[in-house]
């Protein structure tokens, strides 16, 4: 291990050691939150109460996560049910915006983080914590969303990283757990890491951080059927929305959350939504990423398409403008600034004829929306005559003389 004395303190809401109470812990289950479970009791010599959020995770069994967490030293282990005002309050905006950052991820991991944050206050408050721990890496964006987000709500409370202080890299944390036998699923031989709730899952480590490397998906992509080995057959699904947001899938009415992890079923079996990225992180460093996002690829797909159908030519280009600096707002852990209420405004409006039905193919790890229809979606061209809109062909060619005319005149001048 590396002289952990090297990480000295400068923030104010850094936490020293002997002037909390009780820390509440950000706990998922995996390397991180394990180790430090147990690090924090010894270092702080203070009771630990973990916090568990349910947004639809894909994979981990919750059950056992707090079941584990009691085993090792916490006072009190909390799963909080927020699937619904997670899908309601944060991916319902995201739907909105047709989140996508810097390709086609779509930013599971910041809105989750963002909910995550808001929810470990008012916990933290009720429980009486006067300090709050996660498990991010100092060289990450998770710690600049979760510390700016708590910081937002609670500007008192104080907050342990223990990453950023032990100074252990990830093959340390694999071997102080294996000494305390804390069970983890990160080993020597499988050293990725995942982050996990119903709108995606975000892999990192081993040779996915080398940009040279092929990374081995069939070792952790094993959620979801991997492209190559998806159905031969295509398969159609039916999205309507309503003012922007999906309400039923394949005619049925539900709820956008228990919509979201159906749908994850459904296209997660054609292998669809699977993106390989290096990023441009936060904090100024590249990062690759491999992310699952079955769902979240259809409905961003089948939202941009009818949002496309039903608005402007100049509404549209606005709107691509308007989405692409959204994501990086969300992504650069911005999500409770004034600057995203007011897009998010921008984005309501935008969204308010945006109801209607969606057609999309799924076959070998590809979604594309092929059919729609709206009541509002705007007159089209065609091929025979008898148009709705009275298009009038005799005034084309002066629209072309006079749209043309700049063009010609500065060509002219060579």
């Amino acid at each position: 291990m590396k002289n952990a004395t090297s990480y000295i303190k400068v923030a104010s809401h850094e936490a020293v050691k002997g002037k909390v109470k009780k820390v509440l812990l950000l706990y998922s289950g995996g390397l991180d939150t394990s180790v430090m479970l147990k690090w924090i009791q010894d270092q702080y010599q203070v009771p630990v109460i973990t916090l568990t959020l349910d947004i639809g995770q894909q994979k981990d069994d919750l059950e056992a996560v707090k079941k584990k967490a009691l085993k090792f030293g916490a006072v009190k282990a909390i799963v909080l049910d927020a699937k619904e005002e997670f899908a309601n309050e944060f991916l319902a905006a995201g739907i909105k915006a047709n989140a996508s950052y810097q390709g086609d991820y779509h930013l599971s991991t910041p809105m989750g983080r963002a909910v995550l944050a808001k929810k470990a206050v008012e916990v933290a408050k009720k429980e009486k914590a006067d300090c709050i721990a996660h498990g991010c890496t100092g060289k990450g964006n998770d710690q600049v969303r979760l510390e700016g987000y708590i910081l937002t709500f609670a500007p008192a409370m104080k907050v342990i990283a223990p990453v950023r202080e032990w100074a252990m890299d990830r093959n340390e944390e694999i071997k102080y757990a294996q000494k305390h036998g804390i069970p983890v699923p990160a080993t020597l031989g499988f050293p990725y890491s995942v982050d996990d709730n119903m709108w995606g899952m975000t892999w990192e480590g081993g040779e996915i951080e080398s940009p040279n490397l092929i990374a081995p998906v069939e070792k952790f992509l094993t959620t979801y059927t991997l492209a190559k080995n998806a159905p031969d057959k295509e398969e159609f699904v039916s999205l309507s929305f309503v003012k922007g947001i999906p309400t039923a899938l394949n005619g049925k009415k539900t709820s956008l959350a228990k919509l979201i992890i159906e749908l994850n079923k459904i296209a997660g079996k054609h292998g669809v939504g699977v993106a390989h990225l290096f990023e441009d992180r936060l904090v100024g460093l590249k990062n690759g990423g491999i992310y699952e996002l079955p769902a979240a690829n259809v409905i961003i797909k089948a939202h941009k398409h009818l949002e496309k159908y039903v608005s402007t030519r100049q509404l549209n280009e606005l709107k691509e403008i308007m989405d692409t600096k959204w994501a990086y707002l969300c992504y650069a852990a911005l999500w409770y600034d004034p600057v995203m209420q007011a897009i998010n405004a921008f984005n309501d409006k935008v969204n308010e004829k945006v109801t209607g039905d969606v057609t999309v193919k799924l076959y070998k790890g590809s979604a594309k929306a092929v059919a729609m229809k709206s009541p509002f979606g705007l007159d089209h061209t065609s091929f025979n005559n008898g148009e709705g809109y009275g298009f009038n062909v005799n005034a084309s060619a002066g629209f072309i003389e006079i749209y043309s005319l700049q063009m010609k005149l500065a060509n002219q001048k060579k």
